[in-house]
């Protein structure tokens, strides 16, 4: 108990205490018994401190249209890097797979020359074919080497530098105009023919290309005649006409 209760119960003993009033004090009496009925029934409690509010933060609101977050799995495998592509490597064709062009030439005529082909074109033969009354037709041949083994190959056993087919061979017109080329005047396989230093371009040049075949030349006049492939190498013949 209280000392503040302790002290209101002492005085609502003292007027609970019964006594005859004198004379004259009756309102005095009266009085204090008010004042003691009062007191009595005040409570024994003391006032409560009211209790401070604790603020509850708002519970967030989850997004409907967010996709859940799912819970992380312990243990599991750890992602595997991409590997890069690896570039792929084009296979090299294979040794003979397909002519080489020899330096000079465009490398015309070398899938009908077939195997083997002739090495570089290293001279030209050339000489007076036929002497006519007018003109005289002058033949080239193309000559390569020296080469004993490749000139072995298609025939000529005893030479180190010959032609690059046997007379008669369907291959040797292809052969030819792979290691020759074609005139830089007419565009025909074979040589291009000079006189001196001037393109064989009719009678009046003293030559003319023949009309059939590329390798002869009709010459109207004496001189050097030259018959050139494509690579630079060339023959020549003087004609005492």
């Amino acid at each position: 108990m209280s000392r503040v209760t302790a002290a209101w119960a002492a005085l609502c003993e003292r007027c609970a205490v019964p006594h005859r009033p004198r004379a004259g004090a009756s309102r005095a009496v009266f009085a204090l018994a008010c004042v003691c009925l009062w007191a009595c029934s005040l409570s024994d409690k003391s006032p409560t401190q009211p209790q401070p509010v604790q603020s509850v933060a708002p519970t967030p609101t989850a997004d409907p249209g967010a996709s859940p977050t799912p819970p992380p799995v312990l243990g599991g495998p750890a992602p595997k890097a991409t590997p890069s592509p690896t570039p792929s490597t084009e296979p090299s064709p294979s040794p003979g797979s397909s002519p080489t062009p020899d330096p000079g030439t465009s490398g015309e005529g070398a899938a009908e020359c077939g195997s083997p082909l002739p090495p570089p074109l290293s001279r030209f033969n050339v000489k007076v074919h036929i002497k006519g009354a007018t003109a005289w037709t002058l033949d080239s041949t193309p000559l390569v080497g020296p080469d004993a083994k490749y000139c072995a190959s298609i025939g000529y056993g005893d030479r180190d530098v010959c032609p690059v087919r046997l007379e008669g061979n369907p291959q040797r017109s292809a052969c030819e105009l792979y290691i020759v080329g074609r005139a830089v005047d007419t565009g025909r396989p074979g040589p291009t023919w000079y006189h001196g230093s001037s393109l064989c371009s009719g009678e009046a040049a003293g030559c003319a290309n023949h009309s059939d075949n590329q390798y002869l030349l009709l010459v109207y006049t004496g001189g050097n005649f030259r018959a050139c492939g494509r690579n630079g190498v060339c023959g020549d013949v003087d004609v005492d006409k």
